[in-house]
Protein backbone atom coordinates (compact mmCIF):
# COMPACT_ATOMS: atom_id res chain seq x y z
CA UNK A 1 0.00 0.00 0.00
CA UNK A 2 1.45 3.43 -1.33
CA UNK A 3 1.70 6.54 0.84
CA UNK A 4 -1.27 8.07 -1.39
CA UNK A 5 -3.23 5.32 -0.64
CA UNK A 6 -2.52 5.60 3.27
CA UNK A 7 -6.26 6.05 4.77
CA UNK A 8 -7.88 9.31 5.90
CA UNK A 9 -7.58 8.37 9.79
CA UNK A 10 -3.96 7.78 9.21
CA UNK A 11 -2.69 10.71 7.78
CA UNK A 12 -1.85 14.35 9.62
CA UNK A 13 -5.01 16.85 9.20
CA UNK A 14 -3.90 20.42 8.81
CA UNK A 15 -7.03 23.19 8.36
CA UNK A 16 -6.34 25.86 6.50
CA UNK A 17 -8.37 28.96 8.12
CA UNK A 18 -8.50 32.74 7.40
CA UNK A 19 -10.53 35.32 5.70
CA UNK A 20 -12.01 35.53 2.34
CA UNK A 21 -9.41 36.00 -0.42
CA UNK A 22 -6.61 35.89 2.02
CA UNK A 23 -4.79 33.35 -0.41
CA UNK A 24 -5.50 30.14 1.42
CA UNK A 25 -6.35 27.82 -1.54
CA UNK A 26 -3.54 29.63 -3.41
CA UNK A 27 -1.27 28.65 -0.25
CA UNK A 28 -2.23 25.04 -0.87
CA UNK A 29 -2.08 25.06 -4.47
CA UNK A 30 1.53 26.32 -3.19
CA UNK A 31 2.40 23.67 -0.37
CA UNK A 32 0.98 20.87 -2.66
CA UNK A 33 3.06 21.94 -6.07
CA UNK A 34 -0.54 21.44 -7.35
CA UNK A 35 -3.18 23.28 -8.77
CA UNK A 36 -5.57 21.32 -6.23
CA UNK A 37 -7.64 24.31 -5.47
CA UNK A 38 -9.79 26.73 -7.29
CA UNK A 39 -7.97 30.22 -6.71
CA UNK A 40 -10.32 33.40 -7.61
CA UNK A 41 -9.97 37.14 -6.96
CA UNK A 42 -13.69 36.70 -6.28
CA UNK A 43 -14.77 36.92 -2.47
CA UNK A 44 -15.85 33.66 -1.41
CA UNK A 45 -14.76 30.72 -3.64
CA UNK A 46 -14.60 28.16 -1.06
CA UNK A 47 -18.07 27.98 -0.13
CA UNK A 48 -17.73 24.68 2.23
CA UNK A 49 -14.93 22.65 3.89
CA UNK A 50 -12.85 20.51 1.05
CA UNK A 51 -10.43 17.71 2.04
CA UNK A 52 -7.71 17.13 0.17
CA UNK A 53 -5.34 13.74 0.55
CA UNK A 54 -1.98 13.87 -0.32
CA UNK A 55 1.66 12.92 0.68
CA UNK A 56 4.23 15.76 0.99
CA UNK A 57 7.46 15.67 2.00
CA UNK A 58 9.09 15.67 4.65
CA UNK A 59 5.33 15.56 6.62
CA UNK A 60 4.13 12.21 4.87
CA UNK A 61 0.69 11.27 4.01
CA UNK A 62 -1.28 14.60 4.80
CA UNK A 63 -5.25 15.80 4.49
CA UNK A 64 -5.48 19.38 3.27
CA UNK A 65 -8.19 20.92 4.99
CA UNK A 66 -9.88 24.18 2.67
CA UNK A 67 -11.79 26.21 4.53
CA UNK A 68 -14.25 29.02 3.80
CA UNK A 69 -13.91 32.28 4.38
CA UNK A 70 -14.09 33.51 8.30
CA UNK A 71 -15.48 36.95 7.16
CA UNK A 72 -18.12 35.66 5.16
CA UNK A 73 -21.14 37.93 5.72
CA UNK A 74 -24.98 37.12 5.73
CA UNK A 75 -26.80 34.36 6.91
CA UNK A 76 -25.56 31.87 4.33
CA UNK A 77 -21.97 33.20 5.36
CA UNK A 78 -22.86 32.76 9.06
CA UNK A 79 -23.08 28.87 8.54
CA UNK A 80 -19.94 29.15 6.43
CA UNK A 81 -17.82 30.80 9.00
CA UNK A 82 -19.81 27.88 11.37
CA UNK A 83 -18.51 25.05 9.39
CA UNK A 84 -14.89 26.26 9.23
CA UNK A 85 -14.59 26.80 12.83
CA UNK A 86 -15.85 23.29 13.03
CA UNK A 87 -13.54 21.95 11.01
CA UNK A 88 -11.17 22.31 13.91
CA UNK A 89 -12.81 18.89 15.35
CA UNK A 90 -10.46 17.10 13.04
CA UNK A 91 -7.35 19.08 12.78
CA UNK A 92 -4.22 18.03 14.38
CA UNK A 93 -2.38 21.23 13.16
CA UNK A 94 -3.93 24.66 12.32
CA UNK A 95 -2.75 27.07 9.85
CA UNK A 96 -4.17 30.61 10.22
CA UNK A 97 -3.46 32.72 6.68
CA UNK A 98 -3.59 36.35 7.01
CA UNK A 99 -3.21 39.22 3.57
CA UNK A 100 -0.23 40.74 4.47
CA UNK A 101 -1.87 44.47 4.01
CA UNK A 102 -4.72 43.49 6.37
CA UNK A 103 -2.82 41.57 8.96
CA UNK A 104 -3.55 43.90 11.90
CA UNK A 105 -6.72 43.92 10.92
CA UNK A 106 -7.89 40.60 10.17
CA UNK A 107 -6.06 39.66 13.30
CA UNK A 108 -9.02 41.87 15.63
CA UNK A 109 -12.09 39.80 13.42
CA UNK A 110 -13.61 38.16 16.06
CA UNK A 111 -14.36 35.39 14.03
CA UNK A 112 -10.81 34.75 13.58
CA UNK A 113 -10.34 35.79 17.54
CA UNK A 114 -12.76 32.93 18.15
CA UNK A 115 -10.96 30.66 15.88
CA UNK A 116 -7.77 31.16 18.04
CA UNK A 117 -9.47 30.86 21.36
CA UNK A 118 -10.73 27.30 19.84
CA UNK A 119 -7.33 26.19 18.86
CA UNK A 120 -5.51 27.16 22.19
CA UNK A 121 -8.63 25.77 23.98
CA UNK A 122 -7.79 22.46 22.31
CA UNK A 123 -4.57 22.82 22.54
CA UNK A 124 -3.88 22.02 18.41
CA UNK A 125 -0.78 23.01 17.35
CA UNK A 126 -0.83 26.48 15.15
CA UNK A 127 1.09 28.35 12.74
CA UNK A 128 0.12 32.03 11.71
CA UNK A 129 1.16 32.95 7.66
CA UNK A 130 1.14 35.96 6.80
CA UNK A 131 0.65 35.77 2.83
CA UNK A 132 0.97 38.13 -0.47
CA UNK A 133 4.28 39.58 0.51
CA UNK A 134 4.83 39.78 -3.23
CA UNK A 135 1.93 42.78 -3.10
CA UNK A 136 3.79 46.23 -3.73
CA UNK A 137 2.96 47.19 0.02
CA UNK A 138 5.16 48.13 3.32
CA UNK A 139 5.71 44.84 4.58
CA UNK A 140 6.93 45.15 8.35
CA UNK A 141 9.89 43.48 9.90
CA UNK A 142 8.77 39.83 11.27
CA UNK A 143 9.58 41.03 14.84
CA UNK A 144 7.47 43.98 14.77
CA UNK A 145 4.44 42.28 12.97
CA UNK A 146 4.95 39.09 15.36
CA UNK A 147 4.53 41.61 18.23
CA UNK A 148 1.85 43.38 16.95
CA UNK A 149 0.14 39.97 16.04
CA UNK A 150 0.58 38.73 19.56
CA UNK A 151 2.27 35.57 17.78
CA UNK A 152 5.41 33.86 18.75
CA UNK A 153 8.41 34.55 16.02
CA UNK A 154 8.38 30.73 15.55
CA UNK A 155 4.70 30.17 14.46
CA UNK A 156 4.77 33.21 12.25
CA UNK A 157 6.07 32.58 8.82
CA UNK A 158 6.17 34.89 5.44
CA UNK A 159 5.06 33.66 2.57
CA UNK A 160 4.34 34.78 -1.33
CA UNK A 161 1.67 31.45 -1.96
CA UNK A 162 1.68 33.26 -5.29
CA UNK A 163 5.65 33.42 -6.46
CA UNK A 164 5.96 30.22 -3.80
CA UNK A 165 8.55 32.45 -1.74
CA UNK A 166 9.16 31.00 1.94
CA UNK A 167 6.68 27.82 0.96
CA UNK A 168 9.57 25.27 1.66
CA UNK A 169 10.36 26.76 4.97
CA UNK A 170 6.46 27.10 5.73
CA UNK A 171 6.68 23.11 5.47
CA UNK A 172 10.01 22.34 7.59
CA UNK A 173 7.84 23.98 10.40
CA UNK A 174 4.87 22.33 10.45
CA UNK A 175 7.19 19.12 9.90
CA UNK A 176 8.65 20.11 12.77
CA UNK A 177 5.57 21.51 15.18
CA UNK A 178 3.47 18.55 14.60
CA UNK A 179 3.50 16.33 17.54
CA UNK A 180 4.96 12.79 17.26
CA UNK A 181 1.85 9.79 17.48
CA UNK A 182 2.73 6.90 19.61
CA UNK A 183 2.31 4.50 17.11
CA UNK A 184 0.56 1.38 18.43
CA UNK A 185 1.66 -2.02 16.64
CA UNK A 186 -1.43 -4.53 14.44
CA UNK A 187 0.17 -7.54 15.15
CA UNK A 188 3.92 -6.87 15.27
CA UNK A 189 4.10 -7.49 18.53
CA UNK A 190 2.50 -10.89 18.60
CA UNK A 191 5.18 -12.16 16.35
CA UNK A 192 8.42 -12.01 15.26
CA UNK A 193 10.86 -12.79 12.48
CA UNK A 194 10.15 -15.84 11.09
CA UNK A 195 7.58 -16.82 13.47
CA UNK A 196 4.43 -18.19 11.17
CA UNK A 197 1.33 -16.33 10.90
CA UNK A 198 -1.98 -17.64 9.18
CA UNK A 199 -4.61 -15.18 7.63
CA UNK A 200 -7.68 -16.78 6.83
CA UNK A 201 -9.39 -14.31 4.16
CA UNK A 202 -12.95 -15.46 2.78
CA UNK A 203 -14.22 -14.66 -0.23
CA UNK A 204 -18.14 -14.58 -0.77
CA UNK A 205 -20.70 -12.20 -1.38
CA UNK A 206 -19.68 -8.95 0.95
CA UNK A 207 -15.71 -9.64 -0.36
CA UNK A 208 -14.57 -6.61 -2.88
CA UNK A 209 -13.96 -7.86 -6.08
CA UNK A 210 -10.30 -8.09 -6.93
CA UNK A 211 -8.74 -6.83 -3.94
CA UNK A 212 -8.29 -7.69 -0.18
CA UNK A 213 -10.22 -4.99 2.44
CA UNK A 214 -7.93 -2.54 3.95
CA UNK A 215 -7.08 -3.94 7.35
CA UNK A 216 -6.03 -7.19 5.93
CA UNK A 217 -3.70 -5.15 3.38
CA UNK A 218 -2.24 -3.50 6.87
CA UNK A 219 -1.95 -6.84 8.99
CA UNK A 220 0.09 -8.37 5.75
CA UNK A 221 2.26 -5.18 5.39
CA UNK A 222 2.80 -4.83 9.21
CA UNK A 223 3.62 -8.56 9.52
CA UNK A 224 6.22 -8.29 6.21
CA UNK A 225 7.80 -5.37 7.98
CA UNK A 226 9.32 -7.32 11.06
CA UNK A 227 10.35 -10.44 8.80
CA UNK A 228 7.94 -13.06 9.41
CA UNK A 229 6.37 -15.98 7.71
CA UNK A 230 2.76 -15.06 5.92
CA UNK A 231 0.46 -18.24 4.54
CA UNK A 232 -2.69 -16.99 3.40
CA UNK A 233 -5.89 -19.04 2.65
CA UNK A 234 -9.68 -19.28 2.37
CA UNK A 235 -11.71 -20.34 5.28
CA UNK A 236 -12.53 -23.36 2.99
CA UNK A 237 -8.82 -24.48 2.59
CA UNK A 238 -7.95 -23.56 6.07
CA UNK A 239 -7.68 -27.03 7.90
CA UNK A 240 -5.41 -28.12 4.99
CA UNK A 241 -3.50 -25.25 5.75
CA UNK A 242 -3.02 -25.80 9.71
CA UNK A 243 -2.55 -29.56 8.34
CA UNK A 244 0.84 -28.69 6.52
CA UNK A 245 2.16 -26.57 9.18
CA UNK A 246 2.61 -28.67 12.37
CA UNK A 247 5.63 -27.76 14.53
CA UNK A 248 5.05 -24.12 13.15
CA UNK A 249 7.20 -21.34 15.43
CA UNK A 250 5.03 -19.54 17.56
CA UNK A 251 2.09 -19.52 15.45
CA UNK A 252 -1.07 -16.95 15.03
CA UNK A 253 -4.05 -17.17 13.42
CA UNK A 254 -5.88 -14.48 12.15
CA UNK A 255 -9.36 -15.06 10.49
CA UNK A 256 -11.94 -12.27 9.42
CA UNK A 257 -14.42 -12.39 11.72
CA UNK A 258 -16.93 -13.88 10.08
CA UNK A 259 -15.54 -16.87 9.79
CA UNK A 260 -14.58 -16.76 13.29
CA UNK A 261 -16.33 -19.82 14.89
CA UNK A 262 -15.49 -21.90 12.11
CA UNK A 263 -11.90 -21.28 12.46
CA UNK A 264 -11.91 -21.77 16.31
CA UNK A 265 -13.53 -24.68 15.98
CA UNK A 266 -10.58 -26.31 13.83
CA UNK A 267 -8.13 -24.45 15.37
CA UNK A 268 -5.99 -25.78 18.62
CA UNK A 269 -6.29 -24.61 22.15
CA UNK A 270 -2.75 -24.13 21.96
CA UNK A 271 -2.71 -21.90 18.76
CA UNK A 272 -3.44 -18.40 18.86
CA UNK A 273 -5.87 -17.41 17.37
CA UNK A 274 -7.35 -13.70 16.89
CA UNK A 275 -9.31 -11.94 14.00
CA UNK A 276 -8.84 -8.59 11.89
CA UNK A 277 -11.47 -6.87 13.35
CA UNK A 278 -10.02 -7.46 16.94
CA UNK A 279 -6.30 -6.05 15.87
CA UNK A 280 -7.77 -2.96 14.26
CA UNK A 281 -10.21 -2.27 17.85
CA UNK A 282 -6.89 -2.66 19.50
CA UNK A 283 -4.93 -0.55 17.13
CA UNK A 284 -7.82 2.05 17.24
CA UNK A 285 -8.96 2.47 20.89
CA UNK A 286 -8.79 0.23 23.93
CA UNK A 287 -9.39 -2.57 23.54
CA UNK A 288 -9.74 -4.02 27.15
CA UNK A 289 -12.50 -1.23 27.22
CA UNK A 290 -13.96 -2.29 24.10
CA UNK A 291 -14.25 -5.95 25.68
CA UNK A 292 -15.74 -4.70 29.41
CA UNK A 293 -18.50 -2.76 27.23
CA UNK A 294 -19.22 -6.29 24.97
CA UNK A 295 -19.49 -7.49 28.24
CA UNK A 296 -22.29 -5.36 28.63
CA UNK A 297 -24.12 -7.35 25.87
CA UNK A 298 -25.43 -9.81 27.99
CA UNK A 299 -27.25 -7.14 30.96
CA UNK A 300 -29.58 -5.66 28.37
CA UNK A 301 -32.89 -6.14 29.55
CA UNK A 302 -36.16 -5.42 27.58
CA UNK A 303 -36.90 -2.22 26.70
CA UNK A 304 -33.09 -1.14 27.02
CA UNK A 305 -31.91 1.38 24.10
CA UNK A 306 -28.64 0.37 22.02
CA UNK A 307 -26.99 3.11 19.75
CA UNK A 308 -24.77 1.47 17.24
CA UNK A 309 -22.93 3.58 14.80
CA UNK A 310 -21.01 2.14 11.94
CA UNK A 311 -18.52 4.58 10.23
CA UNK A 312 -17.83 2.67 6.96
CA UNK A 313 -18.57 4.18 3.68
CA UNK A 314 -20.15 1.39 1.60
CA UNK A 315 -24.06 0.30 1.28
CA UNK A 316 -25.70 -2.05 4.24
CA UNK A 317 -24.91 -5.40 3.15
CA UNK A 318 -25.60 -8.44 4.47
CA UNK A 319 -22.82 -9.96 6.63
CA UNK A 320 -22.49 -5.97 7.88
CA UNK A 321 -21.59 -6.30 11.70
CA UNK A 322 -22.69 -2.79 12.88
CA UNK A 323 -26.08 -2.69 11.08
CA UNK A 324 -26.55 -6.37 10.75
CA UNK A 325 -24.93 -9.07 12.75
CA UNK A 326 -24.87 -7.07 15.99
CA UNK A 327 -28.64 -6.51 16.10
CA UNK A 328 -29.17 -10.23 15.59
CA UNK A 329 -26.79 -11.16 18.34
CA UNK A 330 -28.82 -8.94 20.63
CA UNK A 331 -32.15 -9.49 19.28
CA UNK A 332 -33.61 -6.22 17.92
CA UNK A 333 -34.45 -4.97 14.79
CA UNK A 334 -31.80 -2.14 13.35
CA UNK A 335 -33.29 1.47 13.38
Amino acid sequence: MSLNATPSSERIHIGIFGNRNAGKSTLINAITNQDLAIVSDVAGTTTDPVKKAMEILPLGPVVLIDTPGLDDEGELGALRVEKSLQALNTCDIAILVLDCENAFLEMSNPNIKSLLERIKGKSIPYIVVVNKIDEPTIVPLKGHLSSGLGVEEDKLFMVSALNKEGVEELKEGIAHIIPKKKEKPLVSDLIGKGDDIILVIPIDESAPKGRIILPQQQVIRDALDIGAMIHICKDTEYADMLSSMKGAKNLLVVTDSQAFAKISALTPDDVRLTSFSILMARYKGDLNWQVEGAKELGKLQDGDKVLISEGCTHHRQCKDIGTVKLPGWIEVEPS
